[in-house]
């Protein structure tokens, strides 16, 4: 696994041997995958708040086309 980022108590990690599509996981205050193809979508949230989930979205768009560079220079 790879952190690709920290911000706001949110660790954003992509896994080595991980599956398509592009995704991100996230740790803090509980975990979740999302989504970077298209508009970054939440696949799934395990206690995490709504309004981290919220804070989470928001910074993957912000940081989608570093973590898209990141999973392409991991998977290829």
């Amino acid at each position: 696994m790879v952190t690709i980022l920290k911000a706001d108590g949110f660790r954003f990690i992509i896994f080595i041997n991980d599956h398509e599509p592009a995704h991100v996981h996230v740790f803090g205050d509980g975990e979740a995958k999302i989504n970077l193809v298209g508009k970054p979508e939440l696949v799934w949230a395990l206690k995490m708040s709504k309004a981290n989930i919220r804070r989470v979205l928001r910074l993957t768009q912000v940081h989608q086309d570093l973590f898209l560079t990141r999973w392409r220079g991991i998977h290829g």
